[in-house]
């Protein structure tokens, strides 16, 4: 297939790239500079500009763009961007498919589990309301934005959890701290967080865009597991301790209260139920597997 893909760059971005062009696809990278080479292409979301004829003869569009959730402390300006780095790109992207006499086949947009909001009990499947906050609202009009492409078009939103990685991804600081031995739990712990391994995340974004599945998809593994189990199995592959618990009070006096209780201290156990129903594969269904290849470096 010929896929294009906004956020090439980012943390998914560049895992997926590397996966599809070993699986042999041909992937355009959009940038926001002047293009590298012929596997790049100019657009400005910001301004809604995109030349319709970079999506022509694409077979699908990948969309990643954003700004970071969790980087830094969320101030009314950093949120606004949060939100706007998402809906415009999005949006710039569903109106220059409009503009094609024959739009991409395929429309796989970023959601993420934020949709559910941050306290939610019980199992979160995608027919799970959305729940409140900041995340929950921006899911809900991100997923609305995505569905704005041109009838005919399979438009996908793949509700993506916490991404384990050897590089830490959504780990953050944690990762570096457990290796160092002076690592814990976040909060009491008990919240669940819907993980997924990096290999698996992209691996469901290329069964996806080859699948007939459409809509809202949760992207996680099959075990749940609390932040408890997560960091206990870390630091066991890491052959490290794990005792240093970070309090609530002290995340939310660091990160401000907002961002701590819909990041790090949201609850969301969420199942992947349409990908369990459709047949995907994992590499790592399980924490502890997962837990090793992460210690492994990925090997």
């Amino acid at each position: 297939m010929r896929i294009v893909i906004s956020g090439a760059s980012g943390f998914i971005g560049t895992a997926l790239s590397a996966r599809l062009l070993g699986s042999g696809h041909e992937v355009l990278r959009l940038v926001r500079r002047p293009p590298a080479g012929t596997g790049e292409a100019y657009w400005d979301p910001a301004a809604g500009q995109l030349d319709e004829a970079v999506l022509d003869g694409a077979d699908a569009v990948v969309n990643l763009s954003g700004a970071g959730i969790g980087e830094r402390r969320w101030t009314k300006a950093r949120v606004r961007d949060i939100i706007d780095s998402r809906l415009r790109t999005t949006r710039t992207l569903t109106a220059a498919m409009g503009r094609l006499g024959t739009p991409p086949g395929t429309f796989l947009s970023q959601s993420a589990s934020g949709y559910y909001g941050s306290s939610r009990a019980g199992l979160l499947r995608e027919d799970a309301g959305p729940g409140r906050g900041m995340l929950a609202t921006l899911c809900v009009d991100w997923e609305a934005a995505a569905h704005t492409a041109p009838a005919g078009v399979r438009v996908v939103t793949p509700r993506t959890g916490v991404v384990l990685s050897p590089d830490g991804g959504a780990l953050g600081p944690l990762l570096p701290l457990l290796k160092l031995g002076v690592g814990g739990p976040l909060g009491n712990g008990r919240q669940y967080w819907p993980w997924i391994s990096l290999v698996d995340e992209v691996s469901a974004f290329e069964y996806l865009l080859n699948s007939s599945l459409e809509g809202p998809v949760n992207v996680c593994a099959p075990e749940s597991a609390d932040v408890n189990a997560i960091v206990a199995q870390l630091a066991a592959a890491l052959h490290r301790p794990a005792f240093l618990r970070v309090p609530a009070p002290v995340l939310r006096l660091a990160l401000g209260s907002h961002l701590a209780e819909e990041l790090v201290l949201a609850n969301q156990r969420m199942e992947p139920a349409r990908l369990m129903d459709s047949g995907f594969a994992w590499q790592h269904p399980a924490l502890a597997d997962a837990a090793r290849w992460v210690a492994s470096g990925g090997k």
